[in-house]
């Protein structure tokens, strides 16, 4: 008898290989050389979690249009002063009124602070407020200098120097900004561990197995450090703007993302192991069955994102690179390296739910009420499905009348940080004992032959407190401008100092009688603005507060332009994909009730439980950005499991096998989705907590409502009509 090793080779076609139709050496290799590269780019780009600052700024200048007044005008005052810093207002408060001895020691305190080194000019004299209970002084900061550790240390120098009974405070721009940068300290650490813990936790409940959560963090960790090595030098070679809002909405994006591919391929995944005894063809028919959702949803994703670009806003236009350069690497890692590492440990990785094989294994849709509750769910909505989605959109459009009460026209920015802030209290401070605007003038650049009329101009508005010009000869840097002209400084007779001229413009400074950060302020710039209009003066208005009117007005712009944008082309991506026109229409419509009822919600609970002070108007952009195109992730994958089900069983048939089958994978991805989005919400930034509300908000409902009864509930109620005008709605049946 002929042993097996020796038999003779068959004459018909060569049997097919177990491990799939690769050869044995690449189907070893292969997984391998995935597994390594993504470890190595884990290994270079996780250090460039603690160096991000290096490449990011929070100023909100560096982001308006260059064609903005404010943007021109920063770029300009460094001819005028000389140097680039920014303003840091110490304001030293009193209970009593401050004697001669008080404030000769307050004046060795603070010209004490020209010693430190991120000090980058001349520290101004003390100046008593008229009620003599507080006095101010400005410290010019070095624009390159850590501005936290900056405030920080006049901090311990007041708090060192200064006698009993006085209370010092650093606002101003520099104070506001050290805020902020606190703020988003927590970025590497607690973001993270809040967003990872939070999506493990959902993992273990879903998996109830111990490796195949860690295989599915670790997926989406690598994906977020390859993609963080690639931004971060982009932005070293000033490719991108990074800022701490960026940042933030990257890693949880690239977290949720990623996390959520890795589900739908698990799932995939598992069901093969269920239906094939080997693990290599098993992979193949998972990745055929993943490839197309996930390209379409990560498709979906990216291109909503791209969107942004048309922002006149840089921090929006970089945002829309950035977050795609996020969601690339997601369906990369979910494609290449959880495939490898499940075809590595085959069934172990489900341990101790291993999935057996069974030869006669029944076909996953065919009885929905093996599917448990999604089942279950399924057949009650296709008993009544016309009552139910006319209910359900009813429902949804009640809570969109909530919008109305949205305020999305900005905020202050001492109302950006959500903890307690000096920099807040130092302006509440400045603003009872001097004018608001103190230390943050409006910057108006004007040519030189028309300062007095300018400064004529500016003195006839009511919110306008003093006016001066920037003067080198000047003890204090600039001179007060009367209706009279300049005036002369210090004994009589002494000459009025000549105005600092740089191409034939002067710099003009106008002091706010209120907070810079106020409506009120506003009001007054675009007074000013109004007036030097209509007066044909030549005349660039900038400052704090022509940075935020410029920011405002330039989000309202990107608004109205790009939401449409995204509509249309998702609307495009989901015909080509459905091969239908009908199906994307109402998907897109259902995805944006979803958004309307989800910012509804929210516009209530800002106003009524959270008590926030309003919104910026980029909130509803990247609340509509992002939950359009994710929300819509899950109406892909829903939808494409439904034509695939209807291309063998009919339409309803195949609507109510596509909800019962992908009703587990789809509601645990929601549920990941919400929780790292709401993760946002450890960060105490005004704009990130609102966010994060919004978005994990809308993401259950989208998860739990529209697309567990609306969607499936109007495909029911048309049937095979949905799919009009592709072959399957000529050919197919209901």
């Amino acid at each position: 008898m002929t042993s097996p090793a020796h038999s003779p080779a068959p004459s018909g076609p060569s049997p097919r290989r177990p491990g799939g139709s690769l050869p044995r050496a690449l189907r070893v290799l292969l997984p391998a050389l995935l597994i390594l590269g993504w470890l190595v780019a884990a290994g270079i780009g996780g250090p460039y979690f603690g160096r991000v600052d290096e490449v990011s700024s929070n100023d909100r200048t560096a982001y308006l249009p260059d064609s903005a007044d404010a943007t021109e005008v920063s770029q300009r005052t460094e001819d005028f002063t000389g140097s680039e810093s920014i303003p840091a207002i110490v304001v030293v408060t009193a209970e009593e009124e401050m004697d001669e001895a008080t404030l000769a020691t307050l004046t060795d305190v603070t010209d004490a602070l020209a010693a430190l080194d991120t000090v980058a000019g001349d520290v101004s004299p003390a100046i008593p407020s008229e009620d003599g209970l507080a006095v101010q002084v400005f410290v010019p900061l070095d624009a390159d200098a850590d501005l936290g550790a900056a405030v920080e240390e006049i901090d311990a120098e007041l708090a060192a120097d200064l006698p009993e009974g006085l209370s010092p405070y650093v606002t101003g721009p520099a104070g506001f900004s050290a805020d902020l940068a606190e703020g988003f300290a927590g970025i590497d650490g607690l973001l993270l561990g809040v967003a990872l813990a939070a999506v493990l936790v959902i993992l273990l409940i879903v998996y109830r197995s111990l490796l195949l959560p860690l295989i599915v963090l670790s997926t989406s960790m690598f994906a977020l450090c390859a993609a963080l090595l690639t931004i971060w030098h982009l932005a070293a070679a000033d490719v991108l703007l990074l800022s701490g809002q960026t940042q933030g909405i990257l890693f949880i994006l690239v977290i949720g993302a990623a996390t959520d591919y890795s589900l739908l391929y698990v799932a995939r995944y598992r069901d093969e192991l269920r239906h094939t005894r080997e693990r290599g063809p098993a992979t193949l028919k998972a990745l055929r069955g993943t490839l197309e959702p996930v390209l379409a949803s990560g498709g979906t994703v990216i291109a909503g994102l791209l969107c942004l670009l048309l922002s006149d806003l840089k921090s929006n236009s970089t945002l829309g690179p950035v977050a795609a350069i996020g969601i690339v690497f997601a369906m990369a890692a979910a494609l290449t390296f959880l495939p490898a590492v499940l075809y590595a440990t085959g069934r172990l990785a489900f341990w101790p739910r291993r999935p057996h094989f069974v030869p006669e294994a029944p076909d996953a849709g065919a009885d929905p009420a093996a599917h448990g509750i999604w089942g279950r769910i399924a057949l009650a909505v296709r008993r009544r499905p016309r009552p139910l989605w006319i209910l359900t959109a009813l429902v949804l459009a009640v809570g969109c009348l909530g919008v109305t009460q949205l305020e999305a026209d900005g905020v202050p920015q001492s109302d950006l940080v959500l903890t307690a802030s000096s920099a807040r209290e130092g302006q509440a401070a400045l603003g009872e004992h001097f004018p608001g605007g103190s230390g943050s003038p409006i910057q108006i650049i004007t040519a030189e032959s028309s300062l007095q009329e300018v400064t004529d101009r500016l003195l006839l508005q009511d919110g306008i407190e003093s006016v001066a010009v920037t003067a080198e000869d000047s003890p204090a840097g600039t001179a007060p401008v009367t209706a009279e002209g300049i005036r002369a400084q210090g004994p009589p007779g002494t000459p009025a100092p000549e105005p600092t001229v740089v191409d034939g413009d002067v710099l003009v400074q106008a002091t706010l009688t209120d907070a810079a950060d106020s409506s009120a302020a506003e009001a007054t710039v675009r007074s000013v603005r109004t007036d030097f209009a209509a007066q044909r003066l030549e005349a660039l208005v900038g400052g704090v507060t022509a940075t935020s009117i410029d920011t405002n007005d330039a989000s309202a712009h990107d608004r109205t332009l790009i939401i449409p944008v995204v509509l249309v082309v998702i609307l495009l991506i989901l015909m080509l994909l459905l091969r239908s026109v009908l199906a994307p229409v109402l998907l897109i419509a259902t995805t944006v009730l979803s958004f309307g009822t989800a910012m509804g919600v929210a516009a209530l609970v800002f106003e009524h439980l959270f008590a926030f002070p309003g919104a910026d108007p980029a909130v509803p952009l990247f609340g509509f950005v992002f939950l359009v195109a994710l929300g819509i992730d899950y109406n892909i994958f829903l939808m494409t499991r439904v034509r695939e089900e209807s291309l063998a069983h009919g339409t309803r048939e195949g609507v109510v096998r596509g909800l019962s089958v992908t009703g587990g994978v789809i509601t645990s991805a929601g549920m990941v989705l919400a929780a790292t989005f709401a993760a946002l919400g450890v960060i105490p930034i005004l704009f990130l907590a609102q966010i994060a509300f919004i978005v994990a908000f809308g993401v259950l409902l989208d998860t739990f409502v529209v697309r567990t009864l609306l969607v499936p509930a109007l495909a029911l109620d048309l049937g095979k009509l949905i799919w009009w005008p592709s072959a399957l709605w000529r050919r197919g049946r209901d």
